[in-house]
């Protein structure tokens, strides 16, 4: 199993820090576990195979450039600094 921890501040509060964990088997596009972390509390999801497809299909976006999206806004770290914006509700 692969993971990435990454830093974010998300827009819906700036001054504040989160920690995303992304874990996945094969690669992102086979689904994924998520871990979100204020340092106070956490929250964990899964997302699965038919959870992108559906995504997917919903913004008409090919499936394989959905998952590479997926990847940098989740997992590129600062390759994609700045280029995504996380809301957290």
């Amino acid at each position: 199993m692969e993971k990435t921890l990454n830093r974010i501040h998300p827009v819906s509060d700036p001054e504040a820090t989160y920690f995303l964990q992304v874990s996945w088997e094969k690669d992102l596009g086979s689904g994924f576990g998520l871990l979100l972390s204020d340092c106070q509390c956490a929250w964990t999801g899964k997302v699965s195979e038919a959870d992108i497809s559906r995504e997917a299909g919903d913004i008409e976006m090919d499936r394989e450039k959905y998952v590479e999206e997926l990847r940098k806004a989740l997992i590129a770290g600062e390759e994609s600094a700045g280029k995504y914006n996380f809301l957290i509700s």
